[in-house]
């Protein structure tokens, strides 16, 4: 079993995912716009050049994500609150290096620093609206 983040973001998928190869330095498995897919005709015109489906792997584990808009049944999009994706590192200078690459264009929720749990954490939602945890635990 696993489990896996789903992103949605609205219209800009694409962008957010080259930043997030960039800054995690991985590569993007999949990219696929709405008409690449069967239904891709069903899509309002205006979503079928919008992400159906984008996957990076981070270690063992895949992000994915989408735009919101780009399918048959679009509805209003709404921007993520509650959660974080969160990011463990086996090093401080990682934790260091992906922390000030994210947070490029972003906001700082929670500076990154050494804390009773971690030689690093910090919290940080980036410039498309997604928040996350960098974490790299006691002792790595």
């Amino acid at each position: 079993m696993n489990i896996n983040p789903y992103l949605f973001f609205d219209g800009n998928c694409r962008q957010a995912f080259e930043f997030y190869a960039k800054c995690l330095n991985v590569e993007i498995k999949a990219m696929l716009t709405a008409s690449d897919t069967p239904v891709g005709d069903q899509a309002p015109p205006e979503g079928r050049d919008q992400i159906m489906h984008a996957c990076i792997a981070i270690g063992d584990d895949l992000l994915m994500a989408s735009d919101w808009n780009c399918g048959p049944n679009p509805v209003p999009y709404e921007k993520p609150r509650s959660f974080r994706v969160s990011l463990n590192v086996t090093s401080a200078a990682e934790a260091e290096r992906v922390f000030h690459a994210l947070s490029e264009g972003g906001t700082t929720d929670m500076p990154l620093d050494k804390t009773f749990f971690s030689e690093r954490f910090g919290m940080l939602t980036d410039r498309f609206g997604i928040p996350w945890m960098v974490n790299c635990e006691k002792g790595a």
